[in-house]
């Protein structure tokens, strides 16, 4: 019998504990892991200023500035055609748009898509009731630092980020957002 213990020889016991000083802190960072929410990624814009942006209108081309949306709460949300929970959180945005009327401005800014697509895309999903801007060449997802679609900025009267939502925003996580800045 060997001195480090029965039937472990010295070497077997440093074999294990090397594994273990290998795999214990892995299992660390994968537990502190479990709490984190992965549509909650904190953005850099929350209580700055919105960054600038003119982009076409889907409906007539015209330009829309971010300054016109200033003066009341506005919800600017990143989708594509392509998306594919873009559908499921579009009937939700519908309604909170037709819920908070003239409170709230909501924009849609289309990414890395073409007109015809968005045109029948939103005509296959409940219609274009705010404006869809499109992001030619997404110069404007870059500035707002967009991970993937969709996702969702909300801006308080004066143009600031308050929130930023990855993935489909909840329509009770919206509400409760948009009442507070009413």
């Amino acid at each position: 019998m060997s001195a480090a213990g029965p039937g472990l020889s010295k070497q077997q016991l440093l074999v294990i504990g090397g594994g273990l000083l290998l795999v214990l802190p892995m299992l660390v960072v994968l537990g502190m892991g479990f709490g984190f929410d992965p549509h909650k990624i904190d953005s850099p814009l929350v209580g700055l200023p919105a960054p600038v942006f003119e982009l076409p209108a889907l409906s007539d081309q015209q330009p829309v500035k971010l300054a016109s949306l200033q003066g009341k709460p506005a919800v600017i949300n990143f989708w594509a055609t392509w998306c594919a929970s873009c559908p499921m959180e579009h009937p939700g945005l519908v309604q909170a748009s037709r819920y908070y009327g003239e409170q709230v401005q909501f924009v849609g800014i289309a990414y890395e898509d073409k007109r015809p697509a968005l045109k029948a895309w939103l005509n296959r999903n409940g219609g274009d009731v705010y404006p869809t801007l499109v992001d030619v060449g997404g110069k404007t997802a870059i500035a707002y630092g967009v991970y993937g679609v969709p996702e969702t900025y909300i801006l308080d009267e004066a143009g600031t980020v308050t929130y930023k939502h990855v993935g489909p925003i909840p329509p009770q996580v919206l509400k409760a957002e948009l009442d507070r800045l009413l």
